[in-house]
C-alpha cells in the first residue's frame, strides 16, 4: 500500500483534492487514473481510503469511501536530542526514529553543541517521508529548537524524565527504568555530552540518569537505540 499524507482531509469530508504538485506525482509519476483507489491519512490517527473521480495533473479530485482510526499508543516516546555537527547524522535519526514510533522531538541546544543555527523546514520532510513509507497513521511532532537550560524549564511531564549522559556516575539501565504504558522523555546530548552544570540542572529537576548500555554511543545512534528500547518494551 502506498500512503499519501494531508492534514485538511477529515472523516466528515466527501470529496477532497490534491495540491497541484501533489496531483501530477499521482497522474503523471504513479500513472493513477479515474477509479483507482487512494490511501491517505491525516497524520492524526485516520486512514482514508479514496477513489479517483477526477484525474487531472493540475487537480487530482477524490471521494472518500470509507476511513478508520488507528488506536494512539497507550505511552508518548518524546525525545530531546542535541543537533549533530554533520546534518545528515541528524536527518538519519529522524528518518530512523519516525519509522520505529516516536511521539514527539525536540532539537536542544547544548554547551557542547557544535551545532546551534537549526532550520527544520528539511526536518520536516523526512519525518512525512518516513511516516507515510513505513505507514504510520500519526505523524511524529517536531518542535523548534530550544535551549537546553529553557527546555528543562519548561518540560512538565508526568511520566518517566531521563537523561542519558557519559559521566562514570551512578546511573540506571534504561531497560529497567521504563515500564510499559508510561510516558517518557529522555535527554541524548551532542558529541562532546552534556556538561557538567547541565547535567546537575537536569537532576535538580527530577531527571533520572540512564545509561544505554556498556559502549559510548554517537549522538544519532544513542537516541535511535534510547528509542527502540522504549518501543519494544512497550511491545
Amino acid at each position: 500500500m502506498q500512503l499519501f499524507y494531508n492534514p485538511t482531509i477529515t472523516q466528515n469530508g466527501e470529496i477532497f483534492s490534491f495540491d497541484k504538485e501533489e496531483s501530477k506525482h499521482i497522474i503523471k509519476v504513479l500513472r493513477k487514473k479515474e477509479g483507482d483507489n487512494l490511501y491517505v491519512t491525516n497524520g492524526l490517527g485516520y486512514l482514508f481510503k479514496t477513489e479517483i473521480t477526477l484525474a487531472s495533473d493540475s487537480k487530482c479530485l477524490v471521494k472518500i469511501v470509507c476511513s478508520e482510526k488507528s488506536e494512539p499508543s497507550k505511552y508518548y516516546l518524546h525525545l530531546a536530542v542535541a543537533p549533530t555537527k554533520m546534518n545528515d547524522r541528524f536527518e538519519w535519526f529522524l528518518e530512523k526514529a519516525t519509522e520505529i514510533g516516536i511521539s514527539e522531538i525536540t532539537p536542544i541546544i547544548c554547551d557542547h553543541s557544535e551545532r546551534k543555527v537549526i532550520k527544520t523546514d528539511r526536518f520536516d520532510k523526512i519525518i512525512l517521508s518516513a511516516m507515510k513509507q513505513s505507514l504510520h497513521y500519526y505523524l511524529p511532532k517536531l518542535n523548534e529548537p530550544i535551549l537546553f537550560k529553557d527546555f528543562i524549564k519548561q518540560q512538565k511531564s508526568e511520566g518517566l524524565n531521563l537523561i542519558a549522559h557519559c559521566e562514570e556516575t551512578d546511573k540506571k539501565s534504561l531497560k529497567k527504568v521504563v515500564k510499559p504504558n508510561k510516558d517518557v522523555t529522555i535527554l541524548i546530548g551532542p558529541e562532546g555530552d552534556f556538561s557538567e552544570k547541565e547535567i546537575k540542572l537536569a537532576l535538580e529537576n527530577k531527571y533520572i540518569p540512564v545509561t544505554l548500555g556498556n559502549t559510548r554511543l554517537r549522538t544519532e545512534t544513542a537516541a535511535v537505540v534510547a528509542c527502540h528500547s522504549v518501543v519494544f518494551i512497550n511491545e
